[in-house]
Order: structure tokens, then C-alpha cells, then sequence
């Protein structure tokens, strides 16, 4: 392990286990002025991308008739919290494919949860 590695895992935070396709609520810190609040972006992951300490993840969401994409770093502390809202079964890893669907095509059969030991 070489020394960026080691200084990057004090950085790491604990995330929930989320893949592409899934519906999530991502937390963020929003500053304005002095004052400091959260906001909540909720939509699907489309794509994530790996690599410790400098992992991102892209969401997508449709407001007001509009797309909208917006990608968070993963361990960064603007995300105060990620939470799994439902599971969809998609077979790829990147989901960009959703950009050109609209309405009921942009639909994904959701998978069934684990169950709980």
C-alpha cells in the first residue's frame, strides 16, 4: 500500500451499499451566505465511479419536465447523508441510456429485497 492510499482511508466515510439503478435521497449541505442548510436531491444512480477516497456517484432526476444530473463525491463532507429509497434490477453499470427515455419507458422492474438475518 503506498502512502496516498494510506492518508485517503482516514477520509473514507461510511456509505450505504448502492449500485446503478437504484432510487436514492442524497442529503446535501447547501450554503447560503452565512447560513447553512440541507437539501435533499432524490433520483436514480446512473453511473458510479470507483476509487477510494475520490469515488463519485451520478444521479438523475426529471424536474419539471427537465433532466437533471448532478454527481457527488462519495466520501466528501457536503454529502451529510445517502439513503436507499428502492432497488431497481438493471443489467448494466452505467445507465445513460435513461437520458433519451421518457415517462413510463424510463420505468425499471424493481428487484426484491434481501432478506434480513
Amino acid at each position: 500500500m503506498n502512502v496516498v492510499e494510506t492518508i485517503e482511508r482516514g477520509q473514507l466515510v461510511e456509505r450505504p451499499v448502492m449500485q446503478s439503478g437504484d432510487t436514492v435521497r442524497v442529503h446535501v449541505k447547501v450554503r447560503e451566505g452565512e447560513k447553512e442548510r440541507v437539501q435533499i436531491f432524490e433520483g436514480v444512480v446512473i453511473a458510479q465511479r470507483r476509487g477510494g477516497a475520490r469515488a463519485s456517484f451520478t444521479v438523475r432526476k426529471v424536474s419539471f419536465g427537465q433532466g437533471v444530473e448532478r454527481i457527488f463525491p462519495l466520501h466528501s463532507p457536503i454529502v451529510e447523508r445517502i439513503e436507499v429509497v428502492r432497488s431497481a434490477r438493471v443489467r448494466q453499470s452505467k445507465l445513460y441510456y435513461l437520458r433519451e427515455l421518457r415517462g413510463k419507458a424510463a420505468r425499471m422492474r424493481e428487484r426484491k429485497p434481501k432478506p434480513r438475518v
